[in-house]
This record gives C-alpha cells, structure tokens and sequence, in this order.
C-alpha cells in the first residue's frame, strides 16, 4: 500500500548532500507523493523548483510564524505568485507559536490572518502550524472565515476537544513521528480520541525521527512508522490506515488519483 507523506523540508541543509538516495528510500518505503513545505519565501521557491524536478514531489508555500515579522506586501505578492504553479498543493506553513514567541504575538495573528486571505485568493488548503496557540488559531479561522479547501493541522499536540472543532470545520489532523516515542502515551490517546477517518501521515522530516530511529536524522521514507502506529493504536492494518490517510491526502491537496497497491 501506498502512503503520502504529507509535511517534509526537503529544502533544507540536511538533505544537501544525499537528497536522491533519501527520496529513492522513500519511494522504495512505499511513499507515492511527498509534500515539501516552504517556511520562508526562499524556501518557499526552494519547495517549488523541487516539485517540478520530481514528478512524486508536490510544494506548499508560505511563512513559519516564527518570521512573521518579515511578512509584507512583498513577501505576499511573491508567495501569491508562486501559489498559482500547478505543483503548489497548500499554503503554509503558516499559524501561530506562542510557545517560542520568536514574533510577537499581534504581528503573528496579522500575518495568519492575511495567509487566510491568501489560501482564499488561491483556492488551496491551509497547513497550519499551532504550538500553546490551537485555541487562537481556530477563534481566527472562525472569526474569517475557512478557505473553501479547508486544511490540515500539521503535527498535532492539542487536546481532543480542540480536534474536534478542527474536524467540525473540515481540517484534517496529521500526526508525525513523536507518536512513536515511547514517552507519547497521552499524544497517542490523543489519536485514538479523534479517529482514523480525520487523519493523513507526516514526519516533519528532518525533525522528529520516529521510533527506532530517534535522535537521527529523520526522512520521509520514515512516515512508515507513523502509519504502523497509527495501525496499532486503532487496531486494524497498517494497509487500512495506509487508505485511509492517502484518500484523506489525496483529496485535500488534489493530487492525482491512484489504484491501491
């Protein structure tokens, strides 16, 4: 079965050097698209060039919140510019972190706010990054209204009431490696409290390697893992959750369809 891998940094300096061997393991894992997400405007055009040199590789654009400081007109007549390419899936990531508060919190909201606008002009979904921030993210995305395309809420940590009200909103919730932490009980009872239906597989590669390989280096032929968790935690196959997760992905980031296998 095959799976999206739905947040990855290929762009940045640790696949420098080996970026084809991580991609071919990842192909050979059993990934069928990876989705690699832009935090900055050269990142963002990083993301891009990468989705068109490989066919498997789609881009997200957009601005972390940690430089919301640096999101201006310019910055967002760019990063329009290149959501309009036929290989841009998403806008993001983008949200809010109020956990390391690297911008201030007003200037935060007003740059999430204007990528709203942004996912809107565009037509594409969100894919939201929320730390010690879930509750504000959804009071501005009722307060303006969801994209018509909705969204994903990227490496979940919140409660189960949040998801919730993310799930009544039409985001989907995606979990990444961290789940398989031996520490995680409470992320994974988390999981199982939202349900398989709302899911998609990620790994924020390269951060967060999974169980056996954390503290390395983390790529996305490792998504596997979080999909075999993911299995566990609700009892069924991993072939069942490998469906389920790529239909939910397929059909968020309009990515071509696939027969199953």
């Amino acid at each position: 079965m095959w799976v999206v891998e739905t947040h990855c940094h290929l762009d940045f300096p640790q696949f420098k050097e080996d970026l084809e061997a991580v991609l071919r393991r990842a192909r050979e894992a059993g990934v069928l698209y990876m989705v690699t997400i832009g935090t900055s405007v050269e990142s963002s055009r990083k993301a891009v060039e990468l989705a068109h040199r490989y066919e498997y590789v789609y881009a997200a654009v957009g601005v972390h919140p940690h430089d919301a400081e640096k999101v201006d007109e310019d910055t967002l007549a760019e990063l329009e510019e290149l959501g309009q390419d036929e290989k841009v899936v998403a806008v993001g990531e983008v949200g809010l972190d109020f956990y390391r508060n690297m911008s201030p919190r007003q200037t935060q909201e007003r740059a999430f706010r204007e990528f709203i606008k942004l996912a809107k002009r565009l037509n594409k979904p969100l894919i939201l990054h929320t730390r010690d921030a879930t509750k504000e993210v959804l009071k501005i995305l009722e307060a303006e209204g969801v994209p018509q395309k909705r969204g994903v809420f990227h490496c979940w940590a919140s409660s189960v009431r949040n998801a919730r009200r993310a799930v009544e909103l039409g985001f989907k919730i995606s979990f990444a490696g961290n789940i398989t932490f031996k520490n995680a009980e409470q992320l994974r009872q988390k999981a199982a409290g939202i349900g398989l239906q709302h899911l998609m597989l990620e790994t924020d590669a390269p951060f967060l390697a999974p169980e056996p390989h954390r503290g390395k280096r983390c790529e996305p032929a490792y998504v596997v893992f979080v999909g075999r968790k993911l299995a566990e935690i609700f009892g069924v196959s991993y072939d069942e959750v490998a469906q389920v997760t790529t239909r939910n992905a397929v059909e968020l980031f309009g990515l071509p369809e696939v027969e199953d296998g």
